[in-house]
């Protein structure tokens, strides 16, 4: 995958909105109090946005969502010590962190599609919720917060004061591409 940063696991992050303007986040069943967007590590031979889909399928049972753009680059963060000895255990690496390919994507259905125990995937969230950026921003635990403000800032300009996620291009300014 082009432009990967060594030593960092490939993952995917979702930015689902609906059409009120709220982000969907959930909370890990293994860290109560800990919310954040859908995410997970793209597969051997998975392009992002597949990878990006099938997370968000996998994590939430919602198909009928549309990719709007996707931020260019891959963000990064590290884990801090405990976390890493705990995924290098269970993804069988020597991680540093993950490094992300962020996807912006609107709810086209309702909200009734949600379903976090679907049986796609072992169930990783024990509720769910919509809430505003800066909140995701607040609520995301400490070590994933410069990247969740690093998404917010390059999809804000996507949101418009009717809750409905516009085109437009930020190409000039190297925020985000169109899809």
């Amino acid at each position: 995958m082009d432009g990967l940063p060594a030593g960092y696991r490939p993952n995917v992050g979702v930015c689902l909105i609906n059409s009120d303007n709220q982000i969907f986040v959930a909370s890990r069943l293994n860290v109560p109090g800990a919310w954040q967007m859908p995410q997970g590590g793209i597969e051997d031979n998975e392009e992002p946005r597949s990878a990006a889909i099938r997370e968000l399928r996998e994590e939430t049972g919602i198909i009928s969502a549309e990719i709007i753009a996707e931020v260019p680059n891959w963000l990064t963060y590290d884990f801090p010590p405990a976390v890493k000895a705990k995924v290098n255990r269970l993804w069988g690496g020597e991680w540093h962190g993950q490094a992300q390919k962020w996807f912006l994507m609107r709810l086209t259905k309702d909200e009734s599609e949600i379903n976090l125990a679907n049986g796609e995937a072992d169930p990783e969230f024990a509720e769910w919720k919509w809430t505003s950026p800066e909140e995701v921003v607040e609520q995301a635990v400490d070590y994933k917060r410069p990247t969740y403000e690093e998404v917010v800032r390059a999809f804000r300009p996507y949101f418009n004061e009717n809750g409905i996620a516009i085109g437009i291009s930020n190409l000039d300014y190297g925020c985000f591409v169109v899809i």
